[in-house]
């Protein structure tokens, strides 16, 4: 079973049979926009990996001009189970591999182009490494995601109609022989000069026009309907609108999809954030690279980004309510390079020490106000189980949470989620310890969303509390955690 399937039935078996158990007449009715039951699963898979290999692998490129020779791709081996390990070892969830990049060249031996691994030297033309990393994947309980750019620097029709016939033949392709694919990746790279057939010139689309998404998407679920669909502005996960690992403090699940094209111009800042009246529920993904570029160059070996920085960008994607898509290319020899696979294992040494031991388990725990009812009672808060969540009775959009500990205690990390399939609630909020005879506020933030880390210092107090200063709606928190 992938890891998306257990998470889909985690969602449906445990999150519902707690909602059923109880009573109509005291469940907070919800706040629309709500997550589906696929986004639901997928933003607690929290992190996953992007690969990106093909023949700039091998040409020191990062964008290549689709002039490449598949003779240029002849990596020593693919070991597409080391990739698969690793990222299971150090935490990750999902990868996502760059079946197709902007030149053109196809990780698989695509019927439709003679540009692949097919004309290739390696494994004398007889690999499928969307195949290869597919399998790995699932034995590895990771979900496993494909990215096919919509820009074809190599294709003679790219810009014309007959394009898109060849680009959606690829995606069934895709759909159909690699198993349960759980997101599907494009991005806003359209247009520019090209190779294009030998014509070597340079060609514009009109991006809002030219791809008919729509009509793509809707072909796509009807071979796998549970796929999600990544792109600038949706239509199920978002670009967050940088690629430095950084999503808004304030980040909104929600955002008003009122065109759907990859690299709509305008709309940066408002990915980032996104917004407190969206009709939508469209989530931020954090793209970040471990390295400079997205591509292997041995010129970059130093450059690898240091376990202490990856553990930053974490706090500041999961830690914002983001998934985490972190790159990681792997080198010549088709392996993820030493240099990066040491760093992800420091970072992962990081998050194990860092929350190891949850000192909210240990406080007793209050608040303000509380929903009638046993299901909604503050210690649902401290559980350890998500799928179980304190209320505020409606009507009151304020409220306090409070943790006391018989003896000081050394904190250093606050962790808080909603219960989001109820929708986004929590607009502001302020945490304070207990410090010298009195409350010191040590963090004022906006949205919580899935799930909110605030670093509070190196406090010693025997008392934290949460006070959620406006909301949309009673809020609802599913768990508090203390580091």
């Amino acid at each position: 079973m992938t890891i998306a399937k257990t998470l889909l039935s985690i969602v449906f078996v445990v999150s519902g049979s707690d909602l059923n158990a109880q009573p109509k007449r005291l469940k907070p009715a919800p706040v629309f926009p709500v997550p589906s039951a696929q986004q639901l699963a997928w933003h607690a898979m929290e992190m996953n990996a992007f690969i990106h290999f093909t023949t700039n692998t091998f040409t020191d490129k990062e964008w290549g001009y689709g002039d490449e020779s598949p003779a240029v791709f002849n990596p020593d081996t693919v070991d597409a189970v080391q990739w698969a390990k690793v990222l299971r070892e150090t935490g990750f969830k999902g990868m996502i591999l760059t079946c197709k990049h902007h030149d053109g060249f196809c990780l698989w031996p695509s019927a439709y182009t003679e540009h692949s691994v097919k004309n290739s030297p390696f494994r004398n033309g007889k690999a499928d490494i969307v195949k290869e990393v597919s399998e790995a994947a699932r034995k590895n309980n990771l979900a496993f995601g494909v990215y096919l750019s919509p820009w074809d620097r190599n294709r003679a029709d790219y810009g014309r109609p007959s394009y898109l016939d060849y680009y959606r033949n690829q995606l069934k392709e895709l759909f159909t022989q690699y198993g349960p694919i759980f997101e599907m990746w494009f991005d806003g790279a359209n247009g520019g000069d090209g190779y294009y057939g030998g014509t070597r010139d340079k060609r514009s689309i009109d991006g809002s026009r030219y791809y008919e998404w729509p009509r793509t998407l809707e072909m796509v679920t009807g071979i796998q309907p549970n796929v999600l669909f990544f792109s600038d502005a949706g239509p199920h996960i978002r670009w967050v609108g940088n690629e430095r690992g950084v999503a808004g403090s304030t980040n909104w699940n929600m955002i008003n999809p009122d065109t759907l094209y990859a690299g709509k111009p305008g709309i940066t800042k408002l990915l980032g954030t996104g917004s407190e009246d969206g009709t939508k529920w469209i989530p931020a993904e954090v793209d970040v690279s471990i390295r400079p570029g997205w591509f292997y160059h041995a010129s970059e070996d130093s450059k690898v980004k240091t376990p202490e920085e990856l553990f930053r960008i974490y706090l500041t994607s999961v830690g914002r309510g983001s998934n985490l898509l972190l790159n990681i290319p792997p080198d010549r020899t088709g392996r993820f390079n030493e240099m990066d696979v040491q760093s992800l294992r420091g970072f992962r040494k990081i998050l194990d020490s860092v929350f190891a031991r949850n000192l909210a388990s240990e406080a007793q725990v209050s608040a303000s106000v509380n929903r009638r009812g046993k299901w909604f009672r503050p210690q649902t808060m401290i559980d350890n189980d998500k799928h179980t969540y304190w209320s505020a009775p409606d009507g009151e959009d304020t409220a306090t949470v409070e943790l006391r500990w018989g003896r000081a205690r050394s904190l250093r990390y606050l962790v808080i989620q909603e219960y989001i399939a109820l929708g986004q609630r929590v607009k502001s909020f302020s945490v304070d310890v207990f410090t010298n005879g009195e409350w010191k506020t040590v963090a004022k933030e906006t949205t919580v969303g899935y799930k909110r880390i605030l670093p509070i210092g190196n406090l010693h107090s025997d008392a934290l509390r949460i006070r959620i200063t406006a909301a949309r709606a009673c809020p609802l928190i599913s768990n508090v955690e203390v580091y």
